[in-house]
């Protein structure tokens, strides 16, 4: 007997864990998806749930007027009113007092119109050969060399490679190559960095120029800065490989990159954090996230008598899915909130100051606060992003690691970047400040960090070590 209610309390928990397990896949997708992939599992719901429907939020809410007899019916549906009311009562709160008027919708549907899809660098050029005046067999060969570029606008192979394996001839395919070149963007369909730039030197009148003869020999030797042994090599003064130096910096090292297929994409933020007099006010966009609500229709089938109990389960069945999804949308809205608040509290002086006042914080101090579990806050911040009064910034940007300093504050590890900048760009040109200097003066402010730290953070600002910074 005894073995026997073990094993019925043994696949009741397993019946739970089943019925359990889903629901709870739901609320972690819910949660972690961005406002697009949200409105993308919202239509696959309603879909699949007949129940569900999307509400308009401007509607006044519904009343239960109908006495249910079903008394379970009755509590479910009872729940879902209040859950439904909060939900409306959350995003009227959010929503401008004063619609949008017909210009403004005018103006934002122009906005959307004016978004075409990005020409891309192969449509690009097939439009210039398309109008070129070259050989057929010309303009074949050019169409396969189009097929071997990179979105750098590079050839990905030599053309000698290029020949060899498919068997094209040499001549042809290096004629191909010199009619690409001749296209927009100068400097397209170069083999290297030093085509590239020879080309659009050409381009601009200086093939005899102490540019040209810089790049065409000592390419190399000017990415390292040697500029008193390449004006040696080319009998004039570091002065002058200086000003060659800085007109070749104004040349474009990757052609194609001007049709990148990202030039047309833009951020919604999910939150906003607005200044309220001495204040912030964080508001979040519910107009992005999708409103939905049980079907009236079925609700008005439960109350009556005459369907069948097995379509009175299903029925109930979906309200109660529906009913979740609902309960999952609106608590995903509560926790990036309340994770937004205890943001904003603990980055006041990033919001007055700037970034350089960023201070250090976890995710765990935010769970601890909230009273969520470290992994929810990891999922809740995923892909979000907070428009502030200091720009836009993804959510996990203002989780940072940290420092102490000797008086005992902390700064973040963007603040001590920032400090790293500041002092690389007040430095003297002609002496520039070594790794080592870096950590001295670090030191001197209080900031205890290795040599070995400010090289990583000097390459994740892009700033070039001190010999290659030094100006002559």
């Amino acid at each position: 007997m005894a073995t026997q209610e073990l094993h019925q309390a043994q696949r009741q928990t397993l019946d739970l864990r089943q019925k359990l397990a889903p629901q709870m896949q739901q609320s972690l997708s819910i949660l972690q998806a961005t406002a697009l992939e949200l409105n993308h599992l919202v239509s696959q719901e309603l879909v699949e749930n007949p129940v569900l429907e999307e509400d308009a939020v401007d509607e006044a809410p519904e009343k239960e007027t109908e006495e249910n007899e079903n008394r379970e019916a009755e509590e479910e549906f009872e729940e879902l009113s209040r859950i439904d009311q909060d939900w409306r009562d959350d995003m009227q709160q959010s929503r401008s007092s004063s619609p949008r008027t017909e210009e403004q919708d005018r103006a934002r549907q122009h906005m959307l119109d004016s978004l075409v899809e990005a020409e891309t660098l192969s449509e690009h050029l097939l439009g210039q050969l398309a109008t070129s005046e070259a050989q057929e067999e010309i303009s074949d060969l050019a169409l396969i060399l189009i097929g071997h570029l990179d979105q750098d606008g590079f050839l990905t192979q030599s053309i000698e490679d290029i020949a060899l394996e498919s068997g094209l001839p040499l001549a042809g395919l290096s004629e191909a190559m010199s009619l690409l070149q001749s296209f927009h963007p100068v400097g397209v369909a170069a083999q290297d960095l030093r085509e590239c730039l020879l080309i659009q030197l050409q381009r601009l009148g200086k093939s005899h120029s102490l540019e040209y003869r810089i790049v065409d020999r000592f390419l190399d030797e000017l990415a390292r800065k040697h500029y008193p042994q390449i004006a040696r090599r080319l009998s004039v003064t570091p002065e002058q490989i200086t000003t060659a130096a800085e007109f070749i910096a104004t040349l474009n090292p990757k052609p194609g990159s001007a049709f990148s297929v990202s030039s047309n994409q833009f951020i919604t933020p999910d939150i906003s954090v607005k200044r309220d007099g001495e204040d912030y006010l964080v508001v979040i966009h519910n107009d992005n996230v999708p409103h939905l609500r049980i079907s009236n229709t079925y609700k008005d089938m439960m109350s009556g008598s005459d369907i069948s109990p097995e379509v009175k389960d299903y029925i109930m069945g979906k309200i109660r899915a529906g009913k979740f999804l609902i309960r999952c949308i609106q608590q995903r809205q509560e926790t990036i909130r309340n994770i937004t608040e205890e943001i904003v509290k603990r980055q006041r002086d990033f919001l007055d100051k700037g970034i350089a006042h960023l201070h250090p914080m976890n995710m765990a101090q935010i769970a601890e606060t909230v009273g969520v579990h470290e992994t929810t806050v990891s999922r809740a911040i995923a892909g979000k992003y907070i428009a502030t009064p200091r720009g836009v910034f993804e959510m996990k940007y203002f989780f940072k690691s940290g420092y102490e300093t000797d008086t005992g504050a902390t700064m973040s590890n963007t603040s001590v970047k920032q400090e790293v900048l500041r002092l690389v760009k007040a430095e003297n040109p002609r002496k520039p400040l070594s790794d080592d200097k870096i950590v001295k003066k670090l030191s001197d402010k209080g900031i205890k960090i290795a040599r070995r730290t400010v090289a990583k953070y000097r390459d994740e600002l892009d700033i070039l070590p001190s010999h290659l910074r030094r100006s002559y």
